[in-house]
């Protein structure tokens, strides 16, 4: 019997041949960036990798890299913001110190009007007047500039704020879908981590991955318009059933992780048999003829945390019961270890003895 094939592992042996025949050295920012072209979950970025030719420059690949993986390039990013920052703050200390100027200018002025008119000796009405148009016209002058620096400051308030904004944004880009919407790859082996934070006590979890039967067929008749359409349609069926307490994220193409905080088979089954069931009453229209493709199905393997010792195997295992679904002709969830005989339960304990 022929080993099945794991989806993961065949899109990371054409991306290793791809940048070995494309001369692209084998940087890990490198890899990811041929990696996310070749799995299509950005299309964005798919046009902009093939509009770059055959020979694709480390400048190249780098600045697509600081576009659409900016994590990879955090060093420049923050060299810029700190840049900015310091030119804000230098701004602002000069702008206070011409303030602090202006302030005892004003002071002086009005301490010397002040000594005039309070001298015992009656002030002839040009002196009077002379000193009153030279108040009122340091404080027209004062409240002009009042009005200048409180504009400044909002001005500068602002820019720092746009400063924020992007840095936000950059780390919110590390673990989103830019399909989607919903959780990326990323976001989701840093969940699947958590879950073995304390690897002798993880977390009771089910994590299920799923993918849309047959979806290299429906691409091809679709068109990349309509296949992202398409994908959106199905990321959004699949977030509304699973709900908010529970983790979905797009791995790739057609296929979900949906990582379930409870490890009751029953309640993960009944969740993932929704999504199936609705996703069946789906029409897909074949925009050529416009006729419809069928009944959508979904394939989906399941693992529990108990069954896995740790991150990597969790998900390992969950693509092999995917694989297993697929491979007996799709519309399945396969649960990994229930028909396999070299699966031997681990007796979990939970409080275990203090050994001398």
């Amino acid at each position: 019997m022929q080993p099945l094939k794991n989806p993961a592992s065949s899109i990371a042996l054409r991306v290793a041949t791809a940048m070995h025949q494309m001369g692209i050295e084998g940087l890990p920012r490198n890899y990811e960036l041929v990696y996310e072209a070749y799995s299509g979950s950005n299309p964005d970025l798919v046009r902009d990798f093939i509009a770059l030719g055959k020979v694709k420059t480390q400048e190249a690949l780098d600045a697509l890299g600081r576009k659409y993986l900016p994590h990879h390039h955090e060093e420049s990013i923050l060299a810029r913001h700190n840049n900015t920052v310091r030119a804000e703050m230098s701004s602002f200390i000069n702008l206070l110190n011409r303030e602090k100027l202006s302030l005892t200018d004003y002071g002086r002025l009005i301490g010397d009007a002040t000594r005039g008119m309070m001298t015992h000796t009656d002030l002839a009405n040009s002196d009077l007047s002379h000193h009153i148009q030279a108040l009122k016209a340091a404080t027209e002058k004062r409240a002009a500039e009042n009005s200048n620096v409180v504009k400044t400051v909002v001005e500068k308030t602002e820019q720092l704020a746009d400063v924020q904004r992007e840095a936000d944004h950059v780390e919110l880009a590390k673990f989103i879908d830019p399909l989607t919407g919903m959780g990326s790859r990323r976001a989701f082996n840093k969940a699947l981590a958590k879950v073995y934070a304390n690897p002798d006590l993880p977390l009771l979890c089910g994590l299920a991955v799923g993918e849309i039967d047959e979806f290299a067929r429906l691409a091809d008749h679709l068109g990349p318009t309509v296949t992202e359409r398409f994908i959106k349609q199905i990321a959004k069926v699949v977030k509304a059933i699973a709900g908010k307490d529970d983790l979905v994220c797009r791995i790739d193409g057609s296929r979900f992780g949906l990582l379930f905080y409870t490890s009751d088979q029953d309640e993960i089954n009944r969740i993932v048999n929704a999504v199936r069931a609705k996703l069946k009453a789906t029409a897909v229209v074949n925009p050529g003829s416009n006729g419809s493709f069928g009944p959508l199905t979904m394939s989906f393997g399941l693992c529990l945390s108990e069954q896995a010792p740790n991150a990597f195997d969790l998900m390992t295992f969950a693509e092999r019961a995917l694989g297993s679904s697929r491979a007996s002709g799709g519309d399945k969830i396969t649960v990994y270890g229930a028909v396999e005989s070299s699966y031997v339960p681990k007796d979990w304990i939970i409080y275990k003895p203090h050994v001398v």
